[in-house]
């Protein structure tokens, strides 16, 4: 949840004609990351699980290519440190997909 609450942080300096674009899209994105893992954690059988976590991997990979998008049209951002935050999210992500995956 601190990755969502980070874009929140970064999307608010965006221009406000991207309310309804690339802000909401990143929000949406972001949200999405932990939203589908409590989702999938709560289903209670592995093989859901596992296709929570693909999604919320999926999500966190459509945030990076906005968040990419967003540095090359000049939106302020730290975007060094929200690439390298996730990064460090689809490693932790990829390990329990693959912990999850093995135990189906």
């Amino acid at each position: 949840m601190a990755l969502a609450k980070d874009i929140y942080t970064a999307t608010a300096c965006f221009p406000k004609e991207e309310v309804y674009g690339l802000t909401s899209q990143m929000r949406r994105a972001a949200v999405s990351i932990p939203s589908n893992i409590a989702e999938g954690a709560a289903r209670g059988g592995n093989k859901e699980f596992h296709q929570f976590l693909v999604i919320a991997r999926g999500s966190l990979m459509e945030l990076e290519t906005q968040l990419l998008l967003s540095r090359e049209l000049g939106y302020p951002a730290e975007h060094s440190s929200l690439l390298e935050r996730i990064n460090k999210v689809y490693a932790l992500l990829n390990g329990l997909i693959r912990t999850v995956r093995r135990e189906k």
